[in-house]
């Protein structure tokens, strides 16, 4: 009786531990790959799945977007620059089936496309590219891991290069040469200011010139300014005007220079007029 209820418990048990093995819960983020007998047999879920005890097989795959950071990578770029460089890609399974049965481990797969094309990118660029067209290359980046990961039904989103670094020979040059542009805007800056203050001087100088009594109107104005400080000397200008004439006047005149008489000459008399000819003729005879 004993052995009997035994033998009654252990097939109860045997046949539980069937029912529960061929009852599957898939979440709403998963999906089931099924094989059946080793055969691909369709993709599953989510929700109650039922599978067939000793026939069937289900491998659960996650959809969700997964984070993947890619290690520090020493990469010599196009102008033979040695950077040190790290990023970040984003990507989902979006055909479990492919991503099951055509690769072994998608994630370590896409891990190693993912330092491979950073390397090979990178080589591709300058260092000038690489620190300001970073959202190109970021897309570029994104594009070629895609089109590799594609047959094994992943989705790259996103591809963002985090870090670079740069050696400290390349930053300190980067550093002066940053200062030597920044001096130069400074000197144009400067130099355009000057330009426009004298051109807008000599317009307020043509102004002053058209108009006499603005000179004295300045001279009471800037007296006025000087009278507010509560100075002790206060400094009157004088027109240049005014020293010229003082100039004038105590500059004495130098005498005129007089001349030396110029000697008289006389004249020639003018040429006697030639004699008048003597007509051709017979000559008178004596008697």
């Amino acid at each position: 009786m004993f052995s009997s209820l035994v033998g009654l418990f252990t097939f109860f048990l045997v046949l539980l531990s069937i029912v529960l093995s061929a009852i599957k819960i898939v979440q709403e983020y998963e999906r089931g790959v099924v094989f059946r007998l080793g055969r691909f047999a369709g993709v599953r879920g989510p929700g109650l799945i039922i599978l067939i005890p000793f026939i069937e097989r289900m491998v659960k795959v996650d959809q969700r977007v997964v984070t993947l950071d890619v290690p520090t990578q020493e990469c010599i770029t196009r102008d033979n620059v040695t950077v040190k460089v790290n990023a970040v890609v984003y990507f989902f399974v979006l055909d479990p089936q492919k991503a099951i049965i055509n690769v072994e481990d998608y994630r370590r797969a896409t891990y190693q496309i993912g330092q491979t094309t950073l390397r090979s990118v990178l080589g591709q660029h300058e260092l000038d590219d690489l620190l300001a067209r970073r959202e190109r290359i970021n897309q570029e980046l994104q594009r070629i891991i895609d089109e590799a990961t594609e047959p094994w039904g992943i989705k790259v989103n996103l591809v963002e290069v985090k870090d670079v670094e740069l050696p400290a020979g390349m930053q300190r040059a980067m550093a002066r040469q940053a200062e030597a542009e920044r001096e130069r805007r400074a000197k144009i800056i400067h130099a355009e200011g000057e330009y426009t203050a004298a051109q807008q001087l000599a317009e307020a100088a043509r102004i002053i010139t058209e108009a006499p009594g603005a000179m004295q109107l300045r001279y009471l104005q800037t007296l006025t300014e000087i009278a507010v400080e509560h100075n002790s000397t206060i400094i009157f200008p004088l027109p240049l005007e005014f020293l010229d004439a003082f100039k004038r006047i105590l500059t004495p005149t130098p005498p005129a220079a007089v001349l030396p008489p110029m000697p008289a000459t006389t004249a020639a008399p003018p040429p006697a007029p030639p004699a008048p000819p003597v007509p051709p003729g017979p000559f008178p005879t004596e008697g």
